[in-house]
């Protein structure tokens, strides 16, 4: 049997349909390893651009996110309670420097220790282009925080929209 195919069998079996899950995101608290703040000392980049509901992917309107030049940065949305995530949609920034979003890991988990950082795994973005939109699936995974950290030094965190689909864990027992 195929991985989609096993996927789609247990969201089926399970009673969730795509018209079901919600972008969780837009309720839950959401933080990051650090602020990118603007020349005159006003915040630009704050982790809540990342999950505000718009779309635009040009930094400079205010949408997006993006924490300093740092160590393995981080960004996380606390969803507040446990969901089964099917998946998660990011939209990068779309007026330059596409690239740094890759290799970074999308973790999912209920442990809050180290941020958030040691939860497991979801996906890696292997290949962002400049305004991209992509689709990770996460499988039903379980977990309240939604981490996304790239590894490595001197690196940054750049987001435009995190949109996290699911349903809480206990309504995902229910059916």
């Amino acid at each position: 049997m195929t991985a989609r195919l096993t996927i789609a069998l247990f969201w089926l079996m399970t009673g969730i349909t795509a018209q079901t899950l919600k972008n969780v995101a837009l309720r839950g608290r959401p933080a990051q390893s650090s602020i990118l703040y603007a020349a005159d000392g006003g915040y630009l980049a704050h982790a809540i651009n990342a999950v505000d509901g718009y779309l635009n992917s040009n930094f400079l309107y205010g949408s997006c996110t993006s924490t300093t030049l740092e160590d393995s940065p981080w960004w996380k949305v606390d969803l507040l309670e446990p969901h089964k995530i099917s998946h998660i949609v990011i939209t990068n920034r779309g007026d330059c420097c596409g690239d740094l979003l890759n290799g970074g890991l999308i973790l999912v988990g209920n442990s809050n220790q180290n941020n958030g950082n040691n939860n497991p795994s979801c996906a890696t973005i292997n290949a962002m282009s400049t305004g991209d939109t992509q689709t990770f699936q996460c499988n039903g995974m379980i977990g309240r925080y939604v981490n996304i950290v790239i590894p490595g030094s001197s690196r940054t965190v750049q987001l435009c929209e995190v949109q996290v689909f699911g349903v809480p864990e206990k309504t995902a027992c229910k059916k």
